[in-house]
This record gives structure tokens, sequence and C-alpha cells, in this order.
């Protein structure tokens, strides 16, 4: 993967582009929708109850661009940050993630509320339409262990339910090859730099965008059409920023 910086600078109203975002997604949905690979996987079978009204939760798959995207369209969240999680604060740039070797992921720190919501439905969605769990250190045409498919539980109850989520799936045969998710320590979470935030919205005429993260979105909605919602939840009211090709 190759993120190429152009020096333009790209000042957009947020209404503006949500609108053009929906247009664009209403006029490619069943192309998209088509062409992304769904998993037809069932739902956890086990689940830890969750205490809070307000709870979080950290995943990694692939480019956080459009992991961010598909969970800012799910109905009960109320954030979805980019950002890195598995190695250190000092190294949590992009720059020095994207060379690799920092224990970094590229993650989404969601925020939700349980009782619209459960960490076992939101498992479900990220396996369904956002990640490839077989695919070690890569995610559709990037590659890097930036790249890899990660969770990172923040409490027990997490943690029993993604282990038991991961050895369900991997008895369903739903994929060919084997299961390579790893559960991970959560360390902390790191945000990205703002010119990544809300970037499947702000650019989805992107052709990085077009191609492998719009079609994520269209298969949110037709396969979770309880759970999609169609305004996304930005981080940011207004995005000023350079305009950057992956």
């Amino acid at each position: 993967m190759n993120r190429i910086a152009n020096t333009a600078m790209i000042v957009v109203t947020v209404a503006g582009t949500v609108a053009g975002f929906a247009a664009l997604l209403r006029e490619s949905s069943v192309e998209a929708a088509s062409s992304q690979a769904v998993f037809r996987i069932p739902p956890p079978a086990f689940e830890t109850p969750e205490a809070g009204r307000r709870e979080t939760a950290v995943f990694a798959g692939g480019c956080f661009w459009g992991v961010q995207g598909v969970f800012q369209h799910v109905r009960g969240v109320s954030s979805a940050v980019s950002g890195y999680a598995g190695g250190d604060r000092g190294s949590a740039h992009y720059a020095v993630v994207s060379r690799g070797g920092t224990g970094h992921a590229e993650a989404v720190k969601v925020t939700y509320d349980a009782r619209q919501v459960s960490y076992g439905q939101l498992l479900h969605v990220f396996f369904s339409v956002v990640a490839d769990p077989t695919t070690l250190n890569a995610q559709g045409p990037d590659r890097g262990t930036q790249y890899r498919s990660a969770l990172f539980p923040l409490s027990p109850g997490q943690r029993a339910t993604a282990d038991r989520y991961l050895a369900q799936l991997g008895k369903t045969g739903a994929w060919k090859r084997p299961i390579v998710t790893s559960v991970e320590p959560f360390k902390g979470f790191y945000p990205a730099e703002g010119y990544h935030q809300d970037y499947l919205t702000l650019h989805p005429d992107s052709a990085y965008i077009r191609r492998n993260d719009l079609p994520k979105v269209a298969a949110l909605k037709a396969t979770f059409p309880a759970l999609y919602r169609s305004s996304p939840v930005l981080v940011s009211g207004r995005g000023a920023s350079p305009s950057q090709e992956r």
C-alpha cells in the first residue's frame, strides 16, 4: 500500500460531503454489495453481558479508513475514532507506523451504547463485512503487520466473548483458510492524525475508498439493515485536510 500525499488542501463542509457520500452510496450500492465479500456467519453463540450503558471496543482490520467508515454507520455507536493500538505512545505516528515494526496496528476505537448494540453484534459486523480473518498481516491491497486483523479487548468479558466467537467461527467452515485474527492485550489507543479521521465520508470519490471501502458500507446496509444508520457519526463537524491516496 502506498499513500501519496497531494499538496493541495481540501476544505469541505460535512453536510455537503455527507449528502454527496449518500448519493454515491445509493448509486453504487447494488454493485458494491455484490462485489464485496460478505461472509455469511452466525452471530456469537456466547456473549458476556455488558453492565454499562457506554462501552468501548477496539478493532483492527486493515486500513482504518474503511473500518471507521463502517462502524460510523452502525446504530448505537456514538463514536468511531481511527488510531493506533498494540505499540507505545512514542511510535504512534502514521509516518512511523507505516514502516512496520512498531507493534501498532491501524485500529478504530468504537464507543457504543450497549443497550442498542452489543460487543457481540459489533464482532458479527466486523467479521461479516469489515475484515478477512484469514489473511496474515494483510487486508485487501495492504500489506504489513500494521494491517493485521486483531481484537484488543478492554475487559475480561470482551476477552471471553472474542475468544469463544473466534473458536465458534473456526468451526463454521465459512473460510477455506484458517483464522489468524489475534486477540491481543490492550496497551493503549492513540488517535491518528486529523486528516485520517472521517476519511471515507470526506473523500467518497477517492479511488481507494470506492474500490475497497464503499462496498463494505453497502454490504453493512444490505446484510444488517436493522443496525444500519444512513447518517454517519463523525469525529469532527468540518474537515480540512491534505488529500491523500492509497
